[in-house]
Formats: C-alpha cells, structure tokens, sequence
C-alpha cells in the first residue's frame, strides 16, 4: 500500500468511524466551502469589486473560511475523546452557527447592504446583531473544545496532544481578534462617521486570518508524522519546531497588526522575523512528508488505541 492510500484511508476512517454529528459537520462543511467557491467564481465573471464592504468577496472568504474550519475543527476533535452528547452539543452548536454567519452574510451581500456593522434598517439590526452573537456562540464553543483538549491525556501520541492543544489555543486567538473587530467597528458605525467602522476594523485582517488556521496545520503536521517509523520523542521534536515557527509568525503578524503595519511593508526585523517563522515552519512540514514518504508505516487507529 503507497503512502497516498494510506494517507486517504486514514482520512475516510475519519468519516467512516465519526460519529452522525461528525459526518453531518462534514457535509455541511464542503457545502459552505462550495458556497464560497460559487461566489467566487460569480464576483469573477461579474468583474465586480474585491474591496469594500458591499463586494461578493465577503460571502466567498466566508463561505471557505467557514467551511474549512467547520471541517478542520470535526477532525481534529476526532482525536479528542469525550462524551457522545458532549461531542453532539459541541459540534452541533459550532455547526449551526457556521451556517447562521455564512448565510447571513452571503444575505446582506446579495442584498446589496453591508452585513456587519449596519443599523440602517431594523433588518439590518437584526442581522447584524445575529452576526455578534453567533460569534459568541463560537468562541464559546471553541472555549469547551479547548478545555476538554487540554484535560484529556489520551490524544493520541504527545505530538498530537501539543498539536491540538496549540492548534485550540491558537483558534481563540483569532476568535479574540475577531471579537475584537468587532467591537471596534460597532463602537465606530454608531458614531458620526458609520462608513469608518469598515476600515477601523479591518486593520486587524492579517492577525485574524494567520491565527485561525494553526487548528489544521499543526495537527496535520502530528497526523503525517504518524506515517513516520520515527520515535514519539522525534515526532515531539518535529512537531515543536512547527509550534515555534507559528508562534514567532503570529506574534509578528499580531503586532504588526496592532500598530497598522502592513506585513508586505513592515520593518526589516519583523520581515526577518516572520521569514523565520515561516522558515521553521516549512522545515517542520518538510520533514514530516520526507519521513512519511521515505519510510512510511501503517498507522493505528488513534481511537482504538486510546
């Protein structure tokens, strides 16, 4: 068996050994990343605009980002074992609310009126008041997954713990500074400028997008160690390399955020920083597949074995 299968077979034993929750997250996580995918394919037919608070880039970054996390979060709490109602809550919870934001907002921008930080009209409210609480809702979820992540000591190999545990931490990082967005544009749309609330806010874009996706690349990175005949201290080693390079990334990226630096103009330090950073995470990467490839196993089944 090639190394591709094995890697595909431990992906579908994910479905096929998920729970009814995790398949229906699935699902409805491919559909919003289509979700996104169509929009996308429809703002570039239409030569419609990449900016501004009315363009269809909104509905199409959502749909992707949503779909991808939705997905990302089902299957890294695969690793992490809890109750069958616990995990039906949880993910239900997160699943629901991935497809109130995402449809809200592709709403509003078919609608033709901002989805966040609008008061216009009492629907506008509505929708915009929806949007805040539905991020509630996440953050709050994602704060249960990550206490359950952080007490539970059979994740797998410790590679995997710190690799889930890092990747949830990390995820409420950028529900912080997503939270913090908009909080800032809400304060903003209500004084005498509303139209600012879209640019105030938006300074804190990169810090967001960086932080949101340690939750799939860290784990990913543990997972295809699991392929490697190294040993669970080897992996360890491997997988903290790429911890400390996401680490020194987001760090930068967040305050190069803070203080509305833009990452492709920022001051040579923190380009080298950030260079680092992205450099200790590829080497990471770059093992983990030249182990697996190199001198694969077949992989157990990380729940029976917990």
């Amino acid at each position: 068996m090639t190394t591709i299968s094995r890697l595909a077979g431990s992906l579908q034993s994910s479905w096929t050994d998920g729970s009814r929750v995790e398949r229906i997250a699935y699902t409805v996580g491919g559909l919003l990343f289509l979700s996104g995918l169509a929009h996308l394919v429809v703002l570039v037919v239409s030569g419609g605009t990449w900016t501004g608070p009315l363009s269809l880039r909104k509905p199409t970054t959502f749909g992707l980002s949503f779909g991808l996390t939705l997905a990302t979060v089902t299957w890294v709490t695969h690793f992490v074992p809890m109750a069958a109602r616990t995990r039906t809550v949880l993910l239900g919870a997160f699943t629901v609310t991935c497809v109130v934001e995402t449809a809200l907002v592709s709403l509003q921008a078919w609608r033709g009126v901002p989805s966040h930080f609008n008061f216009e009209t009492p629907v506008d409210t509505v929708v915009s008041t929806t949007l805040a609480a539905g991020g509630f809702a996440i953050v709050i979820t994602t704060i249960a997954m990550t206490l359950t992540a952080f007490r539970s000591a059979r994740i797998g190999s410790p590679a995997m713990r710190l690799a889930v545990r890092f990747g949830f931490a990390t995820l409420l990082v950028a529900l912080a500074v997503g939270a913090a967005m908009i909080a800032t544009g809400s304060t903003t749309a209500r004084g005498p400028d509303p139209s600012a609330a879209y640019t105030t806010a938006g300074f804190l874009k990169p810090a967001h997008a960086v932080t949101m996706h340690a939750i799939l690349v860290i784990p990913a990175l543990a997972w295809l160690l699991t392929f490697t005949r190294w040993s669970e201290n080897h992996q360890l080693n491997i997988v903290r390399l790429g911890v400390a390079g996401y680490s020194l990334l987001s760090i930068v990226v967040i305050v190069e955020s803070a203080t509305h630096t833009s990452p492709l103009a920022a001051p040579p330090l923190a380009m080298a920083l950030s260079g680092l950073g992205l450099a200790a995470l590829a080497t990471a990467g770059a093992l983990g597949l030249s182990g697996a490839l190199a001198r694969p196993r077949v992989r157990r089944n990380v729940r029976s074995a917990q």
